[in-house]
């Protein structure tokens, strides 16, 4: 049944990517811990494919502790060395760092905004944005929104943020609705949005 859906155009028929599309992106997410998560996949998806760290998420679970942001801002070089030796992840010791760097930013964030739900969300009033794009190639990989958010982040001491994988965490986090208008999840996402 689920095959003859209709689905956002980048979606490749894997099952993995198929479960992230069609239960995960785009949904209204709220969970501190699960932000973190994003946050830093998005970064360490940068010039891989997604499919890539989607294979890799549960090494990335258990290397970072669960994405347990107290626990990451307390590692040191030791946890770098044990990072830069895990196949289980992307072994690229910039981006292993920066979600170090990033742990430590977000409770900082923490103690002036609250954290990063109330940060994320805070750009948007609350409200989902809902897009209505018809095309694929309609949906822009950066907007002014992501070039705002971009900098202050930056600006916050967060590292691998630059707009267009902040524009992929606003999109996965539910800030922003990006199926395109025939996916069937677009009117799902829609609803979903409408109620929080």
């Amino acid at each position: 049944m689920q095959a003859c859906l209709t689905r956002c155009a980048w979606c490749s028929p894997d099952p993995l990517y198929r479960a992230y599309h069609d239960e995960e992106w785009g949904v209204p997410l709220h969970d501190e811990r699960a932000l973190f998560e994003l946050l830093t996949l998005e970064g360490a998806q940068a010039g891989l494919s997604w499919l890539t760290i989607l294979k890799k998420r549960e090494g990335y679970r258990r290397a970072f502790d669960h994405f347990d942001v107290e626990r990451i801002a307390r590692y040191d070089a030791a946890d770098v060395a044990r990072l830069m030796a895990d196949a289980g992840i992307v072994r690229n010791r910039l981006k292993i760092e920066s979600t170090i760097t990033n742990a430590r930013a977000t409770l900082a964030l923490r103690e002036t905004v609250g954290g990063l739900d109330a940060y994320f969300w805070n750009f948007v009033d609350a409200r989902p944005l809902a897009n209505a794009w018809t095309d694929i190639h309609q949906v822009p990989a950066s907007t002014l929104l992501s070039d705002a958010i971009s900098k202050d982040l930056k600006k916050r001491g967060f590292r691998f943020v630059g707009s267009t994988i902040v524009y992929a965490h606003m999109q996965a986090m539910g800030l922003v609705n990006d199926h395109t208008t025939d996916c069937f999840r677009h009117r799902e996402v829609a609803r979903v949005a409408q109620r929080k």
